[in-house]
């Protein structure tokens, strides 16, 4: 801008150019990502804040701070410019799953399985709110301003704002009071399923209804139009209803409900944007709504949108002339078995392009056509083809046809599914793996068949998908689906050992019960019936019988010296000693 204003440094625009095209995206690992909407790129990552899935990232109004929460209960304020925390608190004992910034920025919702209202500058709970069974998924202002404009506003008292949880069909409307008693919820809405995107306009003016548009999970969009003027008892049932169907015209096909993923409010505030269709392929347009009527269905033909890409090249192939006796595979994608029926005597040849107004056969005549061709091809000396599950799965795929995916998807065969995987076109391959990821988190007996697939697919389309730019959040649900899985194979592991020991136990002891007892009574048993005194005489006996033996050892010993000496004396030559000398010897 021109003028006496000064200029901004460098600092402050790109601080503004940073809040206007940077989109935070939190991820099941616990990083926050900071896409550059403009440039294409990844600007930066947030790490170090949470350990465990965010829920709910919101922008800070006023500045380039970042709130985040997540599933291990705390709240981090961030600072993006540096891409560090700012600040890290406990918000709940169970998980933290939505935030919402009050309009002056001074406040901030947080929702787990109660909803508190923190003070960001002391970081204090303001005011708690309780009401809802379940964790919330929602929050979001609904007021600006106070309805009375007499009494002085602070901020924050006076305004109305609105939670939504799950698995409940009610949405609460809360106010916040100048007293600190807990209040329920002044009113509430009443919808058909659990909500899965809400959008509302503003409220300003105090005279001016708040309209509520809320997408279940159903398909259906409910509007609602309340001016919110304090407490009401009855829940609030929706003005008007919008549903999507595709249009049955035809004899064969019948109207089939098309599910509208999300909605939002346009500038005008009186016609909307409806996101319809594929999640894969999505398909957005603008209505103008009528709320005078209570119920809307809208006719759209999905199908020409969301048509399979192999259709155009199936329909292109011409049929060879053939004669009677020989059978032809039809060339196409790989997988395709389809066999040529060749026309029969007397009959026209049917042609391949349909006649104007003539209908496209259906999936079910296909697949019977199908089940034909393959018992002729088991009967014995038909020719061997190839399979023909390729093709099914990728019609099951495109059209969300669960009998086909059943039907494709339950096989046993390992050479079969390996086949069938290598034979499939590659950009069926994501859609494959948000199906199995679909079919794992249902029947454990399921789920061991998925298994198998999963490990074809990333066994033979390792190198597509290490192309994918966001391979990451493609597969974010099967990686913690696989987590939650296996959390408890260490503790299952621990008991099953325990279970083990004991139960082999339990049977050692059945088995030892069983065997005969071996007869333990002994077959000669010796009684000693002597008294203490015959055994005191006994030691006395020994006594004197050992001072026997001992003097008759002395004497022996004195006989056996005797008997020495004399030896010696004779071979000294003194034996033969006189009378007088032995007596003086003596």
């Amino acid at each position: 801008q021109d003028g006496p204003q000064r200029k901004k440094r460098k600092s402050e625009v790109v601080e503004v150019y940073r809040q206007l095209d940077i989109l935070a995206i939190g991820t099941a690992v616990g990083t926050i990502l900071l896409y550059n909407t403009v440039k294409g790129e990844l600007q930066s990552k947030l790490d170090g804040g949470h350990d465990n899935r965010v829920n709910c990232v919101r922008w800070h109004p006023d500045n380039c701070c970042l709130y985040s929460c997540s599933e291990d209960k705390h709240i981090v304020e961030w600072n993006t410019q540096t891409c560090k925390v700012k600040c890290k608190w406990k918000g709940d004992n169970s998980s933290v799953t939505s935030l919402c910034i009050s309009p002056d920025g001074k406040m901030l919702l947080s929702a787990g399985r109660t909803i508190k209202l923190w003070d960001l500058e002391t970081k204090e709970v303001y005011r708690h709110f309780t009401g809802h069974a379940t964790s919330v998924s929602s929050l979001m202002f609904t007021t600006v301003k106070p309805l009375n404009e007499n009494m002085p506003f602070d901020g924050i008292t006076g305004l109305y704002f609105l939670s939504g949880a799950i698995h409940d069909r009610l949405l609460s409307v809360w106010q916040i009071r100048s007293d600190r008693k807990e209040k329920n919820a002044v009113m509430s809405f009443t919808v058909t399923d659990e909500p899965t995107f809400i959008d509302l306009t503003i409220s300003e003016v105090k005279d001016e209804p708040v309209k509520l548009l809320v997408v279940c999970r159903d398909g259906q969009v409910h509007l609602f139009e309340h001016i919110l003027n304090g407490y009401c008892k009855k829940p609030l049932t929706s003005n008007c209803t919008i549903q999507i169907a595709t249009p049955g015209t035809d004899e064969d096909s019948t109207p089939k409900p098309v599910p509208i993923l999300a909605a939002t409010f346009c500038a005008d505030k009186q016609s909307l944007l409806l996101v319809y269709g594929n999640t894969l392929q999505p398909i957005i347009e603008k209505v103008s709504v009528n709320t005078t009527e209570s119920h809307m269905c809208l006719i759209r033909d999905v199908q020409k949108v969301l048509s399979l890409k192999t259709d155009a090249a199936l329909t292109k192939v011409k049929t060879p002339v053939v004669n009677s006796d020989t059978k032809v595979l039809v060339p196409g994608i790989p997988g395709h078995s389809a066999v040529v029926k060749t026309p029969s005597a007397g009959k026209e040849k049917k042609k391949n392009k349909r006649k104007p107004g003539e209908t496209e056969e259906s999936i079910a005549e296909r697949l019977e056509a199908l089940d034909i061709d393959v018992t002729a091809v088991k009967a014995p000396g038909g020719l061997p083809q190839t399979d023909s599950f390729a093709v099914l799965l990728v019609q099951g795929l495109e059209s969300n046809d669960a009998e086909i995916l059943n039907r494709v998807l339950n096989t046993r065969k390992e050479h079969v599914i390996k086949s069938t995987v290598a034979r499939m076109p590659i950009h069926a391959v994501i859609p494959l793996l948000h199906e199995l990821t679909k079919r794992l988190q249902g029947n454990p007996y399921s789920a061991s068949l998925m298994v198998r697939w999963v490990k074809a697919v990333f066994t033979l389309h390792a190198s597509y998908l290490s192309t994918l730019p966001d391979l990451i959040p493609q597969l974010g649900m099967l990686y913690q689906l696989m987590e939650s899985r296996v959390k408890t194979l260490q503790k299952l592991s621990r008991l099953h050992g325990r279970l083990y020991i004991l139960v082999t136990q339990v049977a050692a002891s059945a088995t030892a019960q069983d065997v005969t007892e071996v007869n333990q009574t002994a077959k000669l048993v010796y009684e000693d019936e002597s008294s203490e005194e015959e055994a005191s005489d006994d030691e006395m006996i020994a006594d004197k019988e050992s001072d026997e033996n001992w003097d008759e050892d002395d004497e022996k010993e004195e006989q056996s010296d005797e008997q020495e000496m004399t030896v010696e004396k004779e071979i000294n030559g003194d034996s033969d000693l006189e009378p007088e000398n032995e007596s003086e010897e003596e």
